[in-house]
């Protein structure tokens, strides 16, 4: 059987991928690149060989290797390479978002490129990044930036390099996940979009105008937090507990320590707060706060106060 390679551009790779996926952009061909491929393959011996039943993640320093149940093996090897072995047939939109999630970050890290989950967006040619736990509003809050005419650089995964003018974000995919309320709450039609596989009550939503396309430097990483208040406030973050929150909200930071990158990624972190702000963000828990959250921001940003911290 001959299998067509479909050719992108994301996360500063070019993939060839065997495995269509619809969300990345097409790769510009001319550009000089590091070459991620993506096949299908059989994974079922390396998997009985390696995996115990207790986890289903093996990790090593040169490969990760994971079993989703019903779904498929995947591993990651060398920085270059994703192998997908399904294990029922139909499930190519379930292997997307694990190629696109679990997959990518792991490749990123064996890549030495630092990770945090959240969402990154532009502001005056400068990255601001969005993390925090699972449900805090990330996305929602990054949506309604966009809305504001910003753009987003990145959703979930927010991918950061060192380079000589200081921490710089890559660039990801023009999608968003967003939840349904979020949606309603940004008089949206959810009938546009599709729902994701698995999470009936959150949907893909692309990004087709306000989407930043070229490496930014990182200004600043806010931390968004709910909680029983009426008020929603912004507090700075020293560099201590800064340290703390990085690792924190690292993307998939179990594998970290297996990867044999502690060292590396606290180098990092050091390198990261040193050029960077990071500011903790509370919301109320019992309302919908992301433009009030957005003008914070905005403020905070084009404020005397934050300008002057890094001269």
């Amino acid at each position: 059987m001959i299998l067509q390679t479909n050719i992108y551009h994301a996360f500063g790779f070019k993939i060839n991928s065997e495995i269509d996926l619809p969300e990345l952009p097409e790769a510009i061909i001319y550009k000089k690149e590091n070459t991620i491929h993506i096949k299908w393959g059989n994974l079922e011996n390396m998997w009985k060989m390696l995996s115990t039943d207790k986890n289903p993640f093996v990790v090593a320093e040169n490969f990760v290797l994971f079993r989703v149940e019903g779904t498929a093996i995947f591993l990651i090897e060398n920085g270059n390479s994703i192998i997908v072995s399904p294990l029922q047939s139909q499930k190519e939109e379930e292997i997307r978002l694990y190629i696109l999630g679990t997959c990518m970050g792991a490749l990123l890290l064996q890549n030495r490129i630092y990770t945090l989950h959240g969402s990154v967006v532009s502001i005056d040619e400068r990255a601001y990044g969005i993390v925090g736990y699972c449900g805090a509003g990330k996305s929602t809050l990054a949506r309604a930036l966009v809305k504001r005419g910003y753009k987003l650089i990145s959703d979930d995964i927010i991918p950061v390099v060192i380079q000589p003018q200081g921490p710089c974000v890559i660039p990801s995919y023009p999608y968003q996940k967003l939840w349904e309320d979020s949606i309603t709450q940004f008089n949206m039609d959810t009938n546009r979009y599709k729902p994701i596989v698995q999470r009936e009550k959150k949907y893909s939503v692309p990004i087709k105008n306000n989407f930043e396309n070229n490496i930014l430097p990182l200004e600043g990483i806010f931390i968004l937090n709910k909680q029983q208040e009426d008020k929603v406030k912004i507090e700075d973050v020293s560099n201590l507990r800064g340290l703390q929150e990085l690792f924190t909200h690292t993307y998939r930071n179990f594998l970290v320590q297996s990867l044999g990158i502690m060292n590396w990624h606290f180098n990092t972190s050091v390198q990261i707060l040193k050029r960077v702000t990071l500011f903790n963000i509370t919301r109320p828990t019992d309302r919908f706060t992301a433009f009030e959250l957005t003008d914070l921001i905005v403020n905070k940003i084009k404020g005397e106060s934050f300008k002057n911290e890094h001269i």
